[in-house]
């Protein structure tokens, strides 16, 4: 199906993050992890994250959530990018090359992706690198350190402060980039769902259309989801075992 595909859209969740050492986002392992600094461990234990993760918290308590998703953001800097990210960086990088189309789509924020030389990369949910102005919507990149004051004062607008270009619960996604999604997955032939249960807005919504349209479909998971009904085909383990193989197969004479 790969060797043949004329354009391949590809969506990752946290499952792929989760094998270059990051935490998923739900889920109680992080609540009880003792390898987090004492203010951030104290944060995981007494907060449910997705309390954290909305604009009201922001204008609650700006302080609180500036500081948890700083360490999140230096968690994204620290870790590296997996096998499977690689081998999805060497795809396109081979299919570009051949005159085929190529698109990530993903829900993840940590930009491991781009860091492992994808290109063609849609962000369905922001990423946690960026912060932006809340004032003017100005993006501002932050460096390796950090951030030295909670909250951060905006550089571009007095009394603004700086968030992360994350989407928050409430928020709608960018609509560039359901917009582009839905592009690619209008023309694609085939579908990868790899490290997410797509069961969810507008990882479903992608899936689904993707099969209408006449796409074969393959899942990579470690476990079965609800798409392993949708998809031709399940391929299961670890997306930095499974990619890599998969591609070597695809690749070979």
């Amino acid at each position: 199906m790969l060797r043949e595909a004329r354009s391949v859209v590809v969506l990752t969740g946290a499952g792929i993050s989760s094998e270059s050492g990051l935490r998923t986002f739900r889920g109680g392992t992080a609540a009880s992890a003792q390898d987090l600094p004492a203010d951030m461990r104290a944060l995981w234990a007494e907060f449910d994250p997705q309390t954290l993760a909305t604009p009201e918290a922001f204008e609650d308590d700006p302080d609180r959530v500036s500081r948890w998703y700083d360490w999140r953001r230096l968690g994204c800097l620290h870790a590296q990018p997996n096998p499977g990210h690689l081998a999805l960086a060497e795809l396109e990088k081979r299919m570009t090359a051949a005159g085929r189309s190529f698109t990530l789509l993903t829900q993840n924020v940590d930009r491991l992706h781009q860091r492992a030389g994808s290109r063609n990369v849609v962000e369905l949910h922001g990423n946690i690198i960026e912060w932006r102005c809340t004032k003017t919507g100005r993006m501002v990149q932050l460096g390796a350190e950090p951030l030295t004051t909670f909250p951060t004062p905006s550089p571009h607008a007095a009394g603004a402060l700086l968030r992360p270009n994350v989407v928050w619960f409430g928020e709608m996604l960018p609509e560039a980039a359901v917009l582009a999604a839905s592009r690619a997955v209008q023309s694609c032939d085939l579908f990868f769902s790899i490290g997410t249960s797509a069961v969810v807005y507008p990882a479903a919504v992608f899936l689904h259309a993707a099969r209408q349209n006449g796409a074969g479909a393959i899942e990579i998971n470690a476990e079965a989801t609800a798409a392993s009904k949708v998809v031709d085909v399940c391929l299961r383990g670890r997306a930095g075992d499974m990619l890599p193989a998969l591609l070597q197969a695809a690749i070979r004479d």
